[in-house]
């Protein structure tokens, strides 16, 4: 057993540390920026011995005892050729992860475990070629695992004095390495972290560590206080309220967010709203915001509508971007409530809130609406129905990976209006064709290039939306209709910064009925959004939402944004990022991507960590909601 625990080692430090390698020659331009080649190489080390004492701890501990039997070898050998090749699948599986998510594999790689076909369509069609490479790796390294631990024969037996002492060394000596240092803290990855590149900061980690920390941390829904530190619930509280503009203690205990919103436009009776969330449009692709101009029709209606030009959303998902539209939440480092248990049913979501004032609200989605949770949740909380591939849809024009294409989610919302009644409806809309693998209907759009490409799909996005809005026009419905257009997120965030702010900047413009066109230049976060739409409405209300109405602020606001484990807020020019286990730390941040590190403001970083504690403290309280009818 002595035999095959050194070989194990030998061999996991030499597969780790050749990928390490690997990424390292690969993203070289990245790593070289912030001088990291031995920072990532010496910490990756610290990491890798710490995973494969973890692996090989039990069997080296009690190796003395069990060794010299012939079945305990022959576990062993099975054992090590397993967490071997475990490893190399992981190896295997970060190139792809970094493409997408300019990270390790983390939480996510267990969140899409959950969607086998959809995953699995996904990466047929759009990534065949390296799918086949990984597959044929992954083959290679379960035949070099056969060959490297073969069983041989059983340890000579040792004296019962020699056993003990060696078992108690081997113990103390795994003990440390998992440890990973004589600090008073163990080993995390804050302590192999060098640089304000995130993406870097990954590296020395190997994606073993990278998933069972993650793991590891979703044991507490990713608290926010254990990552960035603690502050009184009260404090975080007022510098919310604060924020808001929220001058009036809330009317009914339990609810401090509470508060009254009364429209800035008066109208006899309220508009319908329509929110139209587009997949993984960033403003980078957008002429208008200083993108590559490969959205015209968007383009065209920025010069229709009122125009934010500096929206910015919560975070890099689809969930974290309807949570923020769909009930006004707060980013955290836990899942989007969408997916959280204590957020299924009386959650506040603006459907339950119009839903007391005689609105019916649905949510339309060309996908199969059971994925990240979004059918459950909103049926918990509000919404009266859900219209997805499941039960529409019967005739697309064209059906990819994720669902039916742009236009037949469009068709389907333009039917939709065209045959509503006296009731007044409030339709959340997502589209979901600008996503990996690129599929769209042909004869849309001339693509550029390969067809199978994010610029094609952002071509063909754009398409459908401005033929929806040159239908809509026409149609009787647009009158007393309000439509919100705005993304979710943008597409595969990264960046050489903790915070890849360009990356958080996406298109947000409210048009129709009698919306003026206007340009606003203010800082907008998406959970602005909604209280604003409440207002040009004309819908009076009482909600607890932390976000500002955009018809009455006039300062110049602020953007929050949760990446990974880090959090920014941003005020101006000033961002300051909060880390886990780190001082908070301060950058002027000049657009599209300019971070200089500043002195910290004490009173900025206390408002940055009191907006991210408070919706931890909301929702394990159960503080985020209406009050019973």
């Amino acid at each position: 057993m002595l035999r095959l625990t050194v070989r194990f080692w030998i061999a996991g430090l030499a597969l780790l540390t050749l990928s390490r390698l690997a990424l390292v020659a690969w993203l070289w331009p990245r790593v070289s920026a912030v001088e990291g080649l031995w920072p990532v190489m010496l910490g990756g080390l610290r990491m890798d011995v710490v995973v494969l004492a973890m692996l090989s701890a039990p069997l080296a501990v009690f190796g003395p005892w069990l060794g010299q039997r012939l079945g305990a070898v022959r576990f062993t050998a099975y054992w090590y050729r397993f967490a071997w090749v475990l490893l190399a699948f992981l190896e295997i599986c970060s190139p792809q992860f970094l493409m997408e998510y300019d990270t390790r594999p983390n939480r996510l790689f267990f969140e899409y475990l959950l969607y086998p076909r959809e995953v699995g369509e996904m990466l047929v069609k759009g990534y065949l070629g390296m799918l086949a490479a990984g597959l044929a790796v992954l083959a290679l390294a379960i035949w070099a695992s056969r060959r490297i631990f073969r069983p041989g024969t059983p340890d000579r037996r040792l004296p019962l004095a020699w056993r003990v002492i060696a078992s108690v060394v081997l113990l103390l000596t795994m003990f440390l390495a998992i440890r990973g240092t004589l600090a008073h803290r163990p080993i995390n990855p804050a302590t192999v972290a060098f640089s304000a590149d995130a993406m870097v900061n990954a590296l020395p980690l190997n994606g073993f560590y990278s998933v069972t920390y993650a793991a590891y941390r979703m044991k507490d829904e990713r608290s926010a206080s254990a990552l960035y530190g603690a502050m009184p619930e009260a404090e975080a509280l007022a510098i919310v309220r604060e924020g808001a503009g929220m001058t009036e203690p809330s009317r009914v205990e339990g609810i401090p967010t509470l508060h009254r919103q009364v429209a800035t436009v008066r109208r006899d009776k309220p508009l319908n709203v329509v929110m139209i969330v587009e997949e993984s449009l960033g403003a980078q692709y957008v002429g208008t915001l200083g993108g590559r101009g490969l959205t015209p029709a968007l383009d065209a209606l920025y010069d229709e509508g009122w125009a934010f030009t500096r929206a910015y959303a919560t975070g890099t998902r689809s969930v974290r971007g309807l949570e923020a539209l769909s009930t006004g939440f707060l980013p955290t480092p836990a899942e989007a409530v969408l997916k959280l248990p204590r957020a299924q049913t009386q959650f506040f979501t603006i459907a339950e809130l119009l839903g007391r004032q005689g609105f019916h609200s649905r949510f339309l989605y060309g996908g199969e609406a059971h994925f990240d949770n979004m059918r459950a949740f909103f049926l918990g909380n509000g919404f009266n129905e859900v219209v997805d591939r499941g039960n529409a849809f019967r005739q697309p024009n064209f059906v990819g990976s994720w669902g039916a294409s742009d236009e037949d989610m469009f068709n389907e919302l333009h039917r939709l209006l065209s045959v509503g009644g006296e009731q007044p409806t409030f339709t959340l809309a997502f589209s979901v064709t600008n996503h990996s693998p690129w599929e769209y209907p042909t004869g849309r759009i001339t693509p550029e290039g390969e067809p199978a490409s994010v610029d094609n799909s952002v071509r063909y996005a754009d398409w459908a939306l401005g033929d929806f809005f040159r239908k809509a026009r026409e149609a009787p419905y647009w009158k007393n209709t309000v439509f919100l257009v705005v993304a979710d997120h943008d597409a595969r965030v990264g960046g050489a910064s903790l915070v890849p702010v360009r990356h958080f900047h996406i298109p947000a413009l409210i048009l129709g009925a009698d919306v003026a066109p206007r340009r606003d230049d203010r800082l907008v976060s998406q959970v602005d959004l909604a209280p604003t739409l409440l207002s040009v409405m004309g819908v009076d209300s009482e909600h607890p939402m932390p976000g500002r109405d955009l018809t009455r602020a006039t300062d110049g606001g602020r953007a929050i944004m949760q990446y990974g484990d880090n959090f920014g807020y941003l005020v101006g020019d000033d961002l300051v990022v909060l880390e886990p286990d780190k001082p908070a730390r301060q950058f002027h941040y000049t657009m599209p991507e300019g971070l200089e590190p500043r002195e910290l403001s004490p009173s900025l970083a206390r408002t940055a960590l009191g907006h991210a504690l408070w919706p931890e403290f909301a929702y394990r309280q159960g503080q985020y909601r209406l009050p019973p009818r």
